[in-house]
């Protein structure tokens, strides 16, 4: 059975976090930043390390890999409406540490310590917290 495109909108619209609204599309950023840069906390160092730093040890694929889960961050900030000089300091975060971050060894230890993707998550914090007030979130 087919569903129409209005039929799916209104079900993606009825799924939390699935939803073109700047809220959602805010939640599916910081959940991709936090899987990409801080799924677990390295013991004694308090350094986050995530999927960027882990899957950029297997030379050029790996890094290729997490360069397009960067640009798909770079896609989604597109779609809130953000100006291109924006969108370009984006693009430049994820291409700089792709293009660095496939030089082995010298490579993985600056994926360890350039963390783009949360770079662009704090472009992306700072337009949505000036023209999208509603989806700021209160931490503490």
């Amino acid at each position: 059975m087919a569903l129409s495109q209005d039929q799916f909108d209104r079900m993606v619209r009825d799924l939390p976090g699935f939803g073109r609204d700047p809220a959602s599309v805010r939640r599916r950023i910081e959940a991709m930043e936090a899987l990409l840069e801080g799924l677990f906390v390295i013991p004694g160092t308090n350094r986050r390390v995530g999927l960027d730093s882990l899957v950029g040890l297997i030379p050029i694929v790996g890094d290729l890999a997490t360069a397009a889960m960067g640009g798909w961050i770079v896609w989604e900030a597109r779609n809130l409406g953000m100006s291109k000089w924006q969108l370009t300091r984006m693009a430049a975060n994820v291409g700089f540490d792709t293009l660095v971050g496939a030089i082995p060894f010298a490579g993985d230890i600056f994926d360890f310590v350039f963390k783009s993707n949360t770079k662009n998550l704090r472009i992306i914090r700072k337009h949505l917290d000036r023209h999208h007030p509603s989806t700021v979130i209160i931490e503490g």
